[in-house]
């Protein structure tokens, strides 16, 4: 039996992952729960899974919640310190971490610096601190198992093989809902339009970074710093279909893909039962049927986001931190029809260059950043929104 902590419980990964754990109760015992504002669907999972802790962001929302499970034994925190003693739960094998943005950094932070194995789908955590994370992890001895469906698919691809022999990571994206569409459809382009994946069923800030391709910006940097591999060895690659999830490409120009169905569930179960795999409910993959697979390079002159995530991660430091406290700042804003689609990658990169960079000593160095990327992104995007 696997003792799981679940932080953000109520978001598509934290649904999925639940749905897993119904299935296997055999397997897996959920000791906590962490929820957002969905007070409601996190009183159903509580009453559903009987976990011992929960964390939700305030006060006021912990007594609606101590209110809707009054017949329940669980202790209903709130705030940071609440999500944090979810993360550091002693009886933890496993805290899946799928809180989204730079929220998920501290508790992420706080069950490694327990002892405790991560099931990592919060790629911010990494882009904002790679280097502060990943040395915690190796000299604590926890593991991080990517529940990204490309760093998944690279982890399984490099399952066995010596990773000094491995030329170049290929990350795959499906293109997201613009891929065809002309540079001026992309600049007027609505929340509504940006929000229809053609693939994946996402949340509203994911599914925004995947139309902006900045989803991929983050993952590369994401990439560098799980699998130890240089910006320049980290290539990506446009797959509309989103069955070939990413590839590992070895000295010897083998190629070795890992390929499915575009369900997370799949890169779910490979973390939570690591090394084995569970069964699924889930259609096969029928290549026959699907006929073809296709693949481009991006275009990084209509997608600025993605050169702008590699040229952050080149300068390194508290770059990446500011610059996806920028991205967070003009996706909320595009999503709340203050700033058009084409200004996101203005508002980011106008960010970076007001940015004194700063090397990352320490946990407190990374939040500073991310307040003064966030405050002045919000500056030059009040400006947008008056300037139209």
């Amino acid at each position: 039996m696997k003792n799981l902590v679940l932080l953000g419980s109520t978001g598509s990964i934290g649904v999925s992952t639940l749905e897993i754990v119904a299935a296997y109760p055999e397997r897996f015992r959920v000791l906590a729960l962490t929820g957002n504002y969905n007070v409601d669907a996190l009183a159903q999972q509580v009453r559903r899974f009987s976990p011992r802790l929960v964390a939700v962001p305030d006060a006021a929302r912990a007594q609606v919640l101590r209110e809707l499970v009054p017949d329940r034994n669980v202790e209903v925190l709130s705030g940071l310190q609440g999500l944090r003693a979810c993360a550091a739960l002693a009886e933890a094998d496993l805290v899946v971490s799928a809180i989204t943005g730079f929220a998920g950094l501290e508790p992420t932070l706080a069950a490694i610096e327990a002892g405790h194995d991560v099931a990592l789908a919060n790629k911010e955590t990494l882009v904002a601190a790679g280097a502060l994370v990943t040395s915690r992890a190796r000299a604590l001895g926890v593991r991080i198992y990517p529940v990204d469906s490309e760093h998944s698919a690279i982890f399984q691809a490099l399952q066995g093989q010596r990773e000094a022999q491995v030329r170049r990571l290929i990350l795959t994206a499906s293109g997201g809902p613009f891929y065809q569409s002309s540079p001026e459809e992309i600049e007027r382009a609505t929340p509504e339009a940006a929000l229809n994946h053609p693939r994946w069923r996402m949340g509203k800030k994911v599914t925004i970074d995947s139309a902006t391709m900045m989803n991929k910006g983050l993952e590369v940097i994401e990439a560098h710093w799980l699998f130890d591999m240089p910006e320049e060895k980290i290539a990506v690659q446009i797959h509309p279909q989103s069955v070939v999830h990413s590839m590992v490409e070895y000295v010897d120009g083998a190629l070795i893909a890992q390929m499915g169905v575009p369900d997370m569930k799949i890169p779910i179960a490979y973390a939570l039962a690591f090394p084995e795999r569970l069964a699924l409910d889930l259609p096969p993959l029928d290549l026959c049927t699907l006929g073809s697979l296709t693949f481009a390079a991006p275009d990084d002159r209509r997608f600025p986001c993605l050169s702008i995530a590699r040229e952050a991660l080149r300068q390194g430091g508290t770059v990446p931190a500011v610059m996806n406290a920028a991205n967070e700042v003009a996706v909320a804003c595009f999503l709340n029809k203050t700033i058009q689609f084409g200004q996101i990658a203005e508002v980011i990169r106008a960010t970076l260059e007001q940015h004194s960079p700063s090397a990352v000593t320490d946990l407190e160095t990374v939040i500073e950043a991310d307040r003064k990327g966030r405050q002045t992104a919000r500056r030059i995007a009040a400006a947008k929104e008056n300037a139209q």
